[in-house]
């Protein structure tokens, strides 16, 4: 039997739902925390500012469904909890590092990119404007 070929630019592929999931901004910077090893939730969620306990929980279920990641419930007062990325999750340190460098190097760029479009369209607004 021979393996299908996966597009992700057709909507019925399942691969598409695999790069959403993995495209999404709390999932890069989930993956790019626990690259440097084992993190409790706390941890977690303070390394990554601005997620809320709810989203970040929903996430790590996900990845954990997708086998990026795995939970480890230790048996302990208080108990302890602990993620981890899989051989998965790891083989998306290197892209998602790469991703998280250019958005980093490249943001002067962006910012004055942005500025110079809402000027262009403030300038144009008024001139449409009655």
């Amino acid at each position: 039997m021979s393996t299908p070929a996966w597009n992700v630019m057709l909507a019925a592929c399942p691969s598409r739902t695999s790069l959403a999931k993995i495209a999404n901004k709390w999932t890069a910077m989930i993956v790019v925390t626990l690259s440097d090893g084992p993190q409790r939730f706390g941890t977690i969620r303070n390394e990554v500012g601005g997620i809320s306990g709810k989203v970040l929980a929903e996430t790590l279920r996900d990845l954990e469904r997708d086998g990026v990641l795995t939970r480890t419930s230790y048996d302990e007062m208080p108990p302890r909890v602990e993620y981890e990325l899989t051989a998965l999750g790891q083989s998306l340190r290197e892209p998602l590092a790469a991703l998280s460098q250019w958005a980093e190097r490249h943001i002067e760029e962006v910012l004055d990119a942005r500025d110079a479009y809402d000027l262009r369209a403030a300038r144009s607004t008024r001139q449409i404007a009655p």
